[in-house]
């Protein structure tokens, strides 16, 4: 632990705000999981479908309004909609959930940017310094010099393993993303041919 403060203190002051982007991002990781952990089950919109194919209509939407599923919550939009627009309330509905989705995505995006942006800035920062020292204390110390150089690039590998270490998770999470999206369209489809045929026996 000593040895990572001594690092952070050798990389500059710009070391302090790519320490808070790693911090920010840790959290946001670790929030996106919990989220995608509680949703992970589509076993309520499963009981959602069987309630309707029984024609147990309300019992099917009070069990989406329970529910913290985003598909859920579509598929009720459409159940208290059925007559006469299910797709337009499932669509507006959708529109609805993506943002909840994407959520903290933007933030992550903006580290794996911004990371390795600092670490260069904290190098160059790092590199004048460095040569500040040789024109004061010229080529007849060179640990000096060389010392200041090392200190300067501790910046630049930081901000780059942040930016991998964001990019990661980052890229699971717009999968899980698209993934869901796709689910939304496939059950929201799937409940409108349900109702038709329920409409039709009826």
């Amino acid at each position: 632990m000593p040895e990572v403060v001594s690092i952070i203190i050798k990389g500059g002051i710009v070391m302090i705000p790519l320490l808070a982007c790693s911090l920010i991002s840790l959290a946001l990781t670790i929030e996106r999981f919990i989220f995608w952990g509680k949703i992970k089950s589509q076993l309520v919109v499963e009981k959602m479908f069987g309630l309707v194919e029984s024609g147990e209509f309300d019992k099917a939407i009070k069990l989406g309004k329970d529910s913290q599923h985003p598909i859920a919550r579509v598929l009720v939009a459409g159940l208290a909609h059925r007559n006469p627009a299910p797709a337009k309330a499932m669509e507006a509905a959708a529109q609805g959930e993506i943002p909840v989705l994407k959520s903290r995505l933007g933030a992550l995006d903006t580290i794996i940017t911004l990371a390795p942006l600092l670490g260069l800035l904290g190098t160059v920062v790092g590199m004048i310094g460095s040569f500040d020292i040789m024109s004061e204390a010229g080529m007849g110390q060179p640990h000096a010099v060389t010392g200041g150089v090392a200190e300067a690039l501790i910046a630049t590998p930081t901000g780059l393993l942040i930016a991998i270490l964001t990019l990661i998770p980052y890229n699971y999470f717009t999968t899980r993303v698209e993934k869901e999206m796709d689910a939304m369209e496939h059950y929201s489809s799937s409940l409108e041919l349900l109702l038709h045929e329920h409409a039709g026996k009826h």
